[in-house]
């Protein structure tokens, strides 16, 4: 009796191990199908670059995501696995990253002799956005948003803009400690390398003056690291940005989850809604 009932226990734990493991594949599956099926109808190659915080294993801690070496490697294996006429859609959705890893999507997508598009469902911040200079087109929710490229530098204190570092050094100091104008000069060479990167992005895409002045707007510190830069500021730079947001995108982003809470921050009834019916005379029917 105590046998049987170790064994169902143990089968039970074996089970509930599994569950996630087949939940993972058969969403993998659903992703690889909505994928394929936006592919045929817009006889593209697509890629998607969505990083979410993630649960890893069954332990049930997170992993925050962010552009690294190995997304670039995947995108650039990717794109070399595309015809050079075949378009590229990109679905993008990241807080940034590794400017190495950004620089090297943004540049291979830049080569790539088909239209590439760029869907930003909700957000494409920092290496994000200058992924999305790169397109020939910038497709967009109207609530979305990129945001400013200016370089962050790392420090034993955390990552502060490089900018704000030569602000700093604007103010008199006797007393400054040589490590302070190290920084300094690795600040502006960051910023110059960062303004030129964008420059070669835009050149081909807006007059001369036009894309030297985006491009100073977006390294130069101007704003916020996070400060988030609307559809209505990006077509006043001159950058092509369109709302026609594919229905199937918005449905591939439900593919790919964040990772599970004990209580929902957002919760809501999730169907479409009707406008309200009105009668003959223009007031609300009812």
């Amino acid at each position: 009796m105590i046998g049987d009932i170790v064994s169902l226990l143990f089968f039970l734990l074996l089970l509930q191990a599994m569950v996630p493991f087949v939940q993972r594949r058969i969403l993998e599956f659903r992703r690889h199908a909505a994928i394929r099926a936006l592919e045929v109808k817009r006889k593209s190659r697509v890629i998607t670059m969505i990083h979410r915080q993630e649960s890893v294993s069954f332990l049930g801690f997170t992993l925050a995501r962010y552009i690294d070496i190995e997304d670039s490697e995947q995108v650039l294996r990717a794109i070399r696995m595309t015809p050079p006429d075949m378009p590229i859609d990109l679905v993008l959705h990241t807080p940034g990253g590794l400017v190495l890893a950004a620089e090297q999507i943004a540049c291979a997508l830049k080569r790539h002799k088909g239209k590439v598009t760029v869907f930003v469902p909700h957000y494409a911040m920092s290496g994000g956005t200058l992924i999305a200079l790169a397109a020939d087109e910038i497709v967009m929710d109207p609530n979305a948003v990129l945001g400013p490229v200016d370089p962050q530098l790392a420090t034993g204190q955390g990552y502060i803009p490089a900018a704000s570092v030569l602000k700093a050094l604007e103010e008199p100091n006797p007393n400054r400690e040589d490590q302070t104008l190290i920084l300094g000069d690795i600040a502006r060479k960051a910023i110059q390398q960062v303004y030129e990167t964008v420059y070669a992005l835009l050149r081909d895409k807006l007059p001369e003056e036009k894309a030297q002045e985006v491009a100073r707007m977006l390294s130069e510190g101007r704003w916020t690291h996070d400060y988030p830069i609307t559809v209505e500021e990006l077509r006043a730079m001159g950058l092509p940005v369109s709302e026609d947001m594919p229905k199937e995108v918005y449905e591939l982003m439900e593919l790919y989850p964040q990772a599970p809470q004990r209580r929902p921050g957002v919760e809501f009834i999730p169907v479409p809604y009707a406008p309200p019916a009105r009668s003959p005379r223009g007031g609300e029917a009812k």
